[in-house]
């Protein structure tokens, strides 16, 4: 018989596996004198099912890694943990009809079964699982850290909704308009939600981009991911509420012919007229024989569509609320309009509609029958629509003939002089939207009740554990948030 027959690569797996468990070969101490230390962490698993082939070839790698630097004389910790909360284990657990907690312990008991099998070096004394309250005391304690700063706060706010998963998507779970998970079409909400304040540290993170080591094109992308906006924010007068519009673009105040407000926007409730005014366009009506009944269906239809399809869409759609806006540097009255290709969370989610100067308002203005007011004179080889180009201005009064720097600064000033407006900063970054209304996560550390408001758990009574329910399957409403608390005295 050959030495290849007698090869049994099951026997020397298993004979390794036995001497590296007996020697703890891969357990690593803190106490440890190496003068070269080597910390190996790849992404940890969602407990969503059973290891695969997919796996392998990412832990793998990583254990090629962890084991080369052995061998250049590196003390290496390679620990392992287990993404346990969430979508992925509860949707499982759904599908297979086993309570969450039954599912990731026997997902999580698989992938250590397999990782051995496989003989992926790890220091099994360093496992952790996101859903043991041993591990996530830690995650409602830096919650409790940034509440009591002003960096944990609760809002309403529009989300991406899965009617059929019941829970909120962020843009990057949205595919098409529709769930990446079940393929249901995804619908614009309004709902109370929890956030962390990242947009605090807007300035702090674009400053200190500078002293990182970063290829010039990544650090261009996270300057325009952050998307620092420096302008100002006008104030145009209705016969009911002002409204507040940020722009970055002040000098062409003279070619704003409309306001186009989010459907979103809390004016809208307040802005829309009885009835309509005499002599307007038909297209602006929608069909529709009053102003409320107009906005109302074109907000249920606005609804329907994600933050992704209301910018990219070409079509542009709107409603006429009824309601007219006093234009502050001409005292023109413009038309005020619902258009969902105004986001609720940009700026003030209001616009100042200059057609002749932004594509999308020109767009929208040949829909509507509105007029076109250049404020900038074009190039002389223009022959396109609206002009984004430099220039001097035009059909702008006081500002006439200025460079576009020149004519911003002096309507700023003209605006601080008049009360019409203050300058404003405002970023493309949002703050960090955390709600989920699903049972499977970390409790928010947080009491309610009519008397006290939200009131956070006091340090030494973490965790909050999250409670054991028989019926967990999404109903849009989280039965984590059902802590009450005693009137205060």
């Amino acid at each position: 018989m050959s030495d290849e027959d007698d090869f049994d690569p099951k026997f020397i797996d298993e004979r390794w596996q036995r001497i590296w468990r007996e020697e703890r070969s891969w357990e690593v101490s803190t106490t440890s004198s190496a003068e070269r230390t080597a910390f190996v962490l790849e992404m940890l698993p969602y407990t969503s099912g059973e290891p695969h082939v997919g796996h392998l070839k990412n832990y793998a790698v990583g254990d090629a890694v962890a084991h080369f630097l052995r061998r250049h004389g590196y003390y290496v910790l390679h620990p392992m943990g287990f993404d346990a909360f969430g979508l992925p284990a509860e949707n499982h657990a759904i599908r297979t009809g086993r309570h969450p907690r039954l599912s990731t312990d026997e997902s999580i008991t698989a992938f250590r079964e397999q990782f051995d099998r496989w003989g992926i070096s790890i220091d099994w004394t360093r496992a952790i699982a996101t859903h043991e309250p041993e591990y996530y005391r830690w995650t409602q304690w830096i919650f409790l850290q940034l509440f009591e700063a002003g960096l944990a706060y609760r809002r309403e706010a529009a989300v991406n909704w899965c009617p059929k998963d019941a829970t909120v998507l962020a843009n990057e779970q949205v595919v098409g308009g529709q769930c990446e998970r079940c393929g249901a079409p995804v619908e614009q909400r309004q709902l109370e939600q929890w956030f962390f304040g990242i947009t605090a540290y807007a300035d702090r993170l674009l400053d200190d981009l500078d002293g990182l080591n970063w290829p010039p094109h990544v650090k261009r992308m996270q300057r325009n991911w952050i998307g620092r906006s420096d302008g100002v924010t006008v104030r145009f007068a209705t016969d009911t509420e002002p409204i507040e519009v940020f722009t970055t673009r002040p000098d062409t105040l003279f070619g704003a012919t409309y306001l186009a407000l989010a459907p979103e926007h809390p004016s809208v409730d307040t802005v829309v007229a009885d009835h309509w005014p005499a002599g307007i366009d038909s297209r602006w009506t929608a069909g529709s024989s009053t102003p409320d009944d107009a906005v109302c269906a074109y907000r249920a239809a606005a609804a329907l569509k994600t933050e992704l399809d209301r910018q990219e869409s070409k079509d542009k759609s709107g409603v006429f609320t009824g309601t007219y806006a006093t234009n502050p540097i001409n005292g023109a009255r413009i038309p005020v309009f619902v258009a969902d290709y105004v986001l609720p969370d940009y700026g003030t989610g209001a616009i100042m509609a200059v057609p002749g100067q932004d594509q999308r308002d020109w767009d929208f203005a040949a829909e509507f029958g509105l007029p076109v007011i250049r404020t900038v004179q074009p190039a002389e080889n223009f022959t396109g629509e609206a002009y984004t180009g430099d220039g001097p201005a035009i059909n702008s009064g006081f500002l006439d003939g200025l460079t576009v720097g020149e004519a911003k600064w002096t309507a700023i000033s003209w605006l601080q002089e008049h009360s019409h407006g203050i300058p404003t900063v405002t970023y493309k970054l949002r703050d960090w939207l955390l709600s989920r209304q699903r049972y499977w996560g970390c409790p928010i550390p947080i009491v309610y009740c009519d008397s006290c408001g939200m009131v956070p758990v006091p340090e030494q009574s973490l965790p909050v554990e999250l409670p054991d329910v028989s019926d967990y399957a999404p109903k849009g409403r989280s039965p984590n948030r059902s802590m009450l608390c005693s009137p205060r005295e």
